[in-house]
Order: C-alpha cells, then structure tokens, then sequence
C-alpha cells in the first residue's frame, strides 16, 4: 500500500522529537552532576524520587514555584541564557531558606518555541551550577516545544524546589518583637523582579543594541547589569539560621510588600534607607522612566535582597559571622497601618 503523500509529522507542526531527545541526551549529565545523598535513581524516569534524609523527629516539607519572568526576554536578546538558570533555582531556594529549610530537590520547566538543544543545555547548566551551590539535586523537569504559544528563540523557564526543616526550628516570625535588630544582605542587582517595567524605561526592546553598549555609571554594559543572575543566599546564612526570628526575601512587592510578610500582628519596622548605598542600576532605570520614590521601593529590591530580624543581643554575633550585612532599622510597636517605615 503506497503511503499518504498528504500525510503531516509532529515536526511539520513545528515539534521536532529527535531535538528533544538530543536536548535530553546533553543535560542528563548536567543534572547527575547535582546528586545528593537522597537522590533515587536517573534523569528520565516518569517521575523524580528522592528519599527524606534520616535523623530528623519531626521533617516538615517546604516548597515553593516561580518563573523567571521577562529576564528571559533580555538573555534571548543578549544570547547569555546560562545565568537565568541560576536565577530560578536561586529565587526559589531563597523562598525556602526564610523558613529555614534546607533545599532537597528541585526541578524545572522549559517552555520554548523552537527545540535548540545547545540553548537547552546552557540553561540547565545554569541550574546545575545553582542547584549544587546549594547542596540540592535537580531530579527531573520537563521541556515542551510549543511554537503556537512562543515565538522561535521564545522561552519561558519556571521551577520548582522541596525542602526540609526541622518542625521546632521553622523560621516564621511569631519571635519578632518590638526592639528587634533588622539587617540587610545585599542583592546582586535587579534579581527576578521588575523586568517588565525596567525594559520599558529603558527600552531595551525598540533598542536592543543599547544592551551591548558599554555605560560607565554602570562599569559595565547594561545588558551585563540587568542579566546579573539572583543571588543565593543559602550557603552564606546557614549557619546564623538557630539566631534569625524573621527573614524576607525580598521579590515583586520590594521592601514594603514583603516584611510584612513576616511581622506578627503588632509589630512594624524602621528601615534606614541611608543605611545602604543603592547600586547605579536603579538610579538609572529611575531616571529613565522617570519613577516615582514609591513605586521603586514597591517594584524593586533597590540594593537588598534578603532581611534578617535578630534579637538585639544576637546583633554583633550575627554580623560579625555575616560582615556583609548592614543594619538597616529596628522592629517598633505598629501605632497606625503602615508596617513599613521608609525614613
């Protein structure tokens, strides 16, 4: 019988499966280079299995999920795909440390418009260098090729992250009090927060060679800048986590929206804004909008990326293990709506 000339492939529809299998065949070493004492068999199973580390009484599971954002837009502009690899495994292991976890697994999602396995490969290698910074294991993840929804060159990258943490030793806030110490760890730039509107004001899509374009505020060039992959805070907080009472990863929401998120029913906080020199990139994207004082500090990190509340008395112990952190304010009794005072 003579085959239908009218016959379609998956790949005619614009899926290539032997893409998707080389694309496979390149990062399966990437993840197995993240193996941890847990992880339960290979890359490529229906499922990731990790076994609970031994030795806790009570393990309490803590996860979390986010997506990289319009970042993307500028590393397919840029070419530098590697770095928003680590932004995500970083944004999500942070969500995790404020409660104090340690990071177990993780994994991703890659939607893209068309299937180019070296592009895949440089983003896993992204989240492998990220993943073993941080002492947890990429399991598995999933990689669609969807040209109806993206654009060739087009993707969109998400993760997810389990960890554990000790029931007694959960970081939530309820020990905040009023006359508490609140302290600053520098971002290293933007993180995963505000692209959308950053790329707007600066125009980076109706001017994408402006990104290649050397800006001596910046010591750099502004593509370099604004692609400086999300700082992990994990490896350099461990060991202070038995003094923290309340942390906040500062997001999408900046330093109003997120402390709050941590503060008991009563409480509010003093931030000295003073207190930190704001790296150039901001002053730069203010200027360029130009934005209102309030709506930088309700978009963007502006230079902090993670907020640690210690008891007063564990202050010097706590800075003198961590030198980089900056006190930054005080915990005060709340005496009218605003939890976050920005002097």
């Amino acid at each position: 019988m003579e085959p239908d000339s009218t016959s379609k492939t998956y790949q005619e529809a614009g899926v290539d499966i032997d893409a998707g299998s080389r694309a496979k065949a390149l990062i399966k070493p990437l993840a197995a280079s993240t193996n941890r004492p847990g992880v339960i068999g290979e890359i490529g199973h229906f499922g990731g299995m990790f076994q609970l580390p031994a030795g806790f009484k009570e393990p309490v599971l803590v996860s979390s999920t986010d997506s990289v954002g319009t970042k993307v837009k500028l590393a397919v502009q840029t070419g530098r795909l590697q770095g928003v690899g680590v932004d995500i495994v970083s944004h999500c292991v942070n969500d995790i440390l404020v409660l104090g976890a340690e990071p177990l697994f993780f994994l991703d999602y890659i939607g893209i418009g068309q299937l180019v396995p070296e592009d895949v490969e440089q983003i896993v290698k992204g989240l492998a260098v990220a993943c073993k910074s941080a002492g947890c294991a990429l399991i598995g993840g999933e990689t669609a090729e969807l040209p109806s929804l993206y654009q060739p060159g087009d993707f969109d990258l998400a993760g997810f992250v389990v960890g554990v943490v000790e029931r007694e030793a959960i970081i939530d806030g309820s020990r905040v009090q009023a006359g508490d110490t609140v302290l600053g760890l520098p971002s290293s730039g933007l993180h995963t927060n505000g692209y959308t509107l950053a790329r707007r004001v600066l125009r980076t899509d109706d001017d994408p060679a402006a990104l290649d374009a050397f800006s001596s505020e910046l010591g750099r060039t502004l593509g370099e800048a604004l692609l400086e992959p999300h700082r992990a805070y994990y490896p350099v907080l461990k060991p202070v986590l038995p003094f923290i009472r309340g942390m906040a990863h500062i997001t999408g929401g900046g330093l109003l929206g997120n402390i709050p998120r941590v503060l008991p029913e009563g409480t509010a906080v003093e931030i000295d804004r003073e207190a930190w020199e704001r790296p150039p990139i901001f002053r730069l994207i203010q200027e360029a909008g130009p934005i209102e004082q309030h709506e930088m500090d309700r978009v963007f990190n502006q230079g902090i990326g993670m907020v640690l509340i210690v008891a007063e008395k564990d202050s010097m112990r706590v800075a003198g293990l961590l030198p980089e952190a900056i006190s930054i304010g005080k915990v005060v009794s709340q005496n009218d709506e605003t939890r976050v005072h920005l002097l």
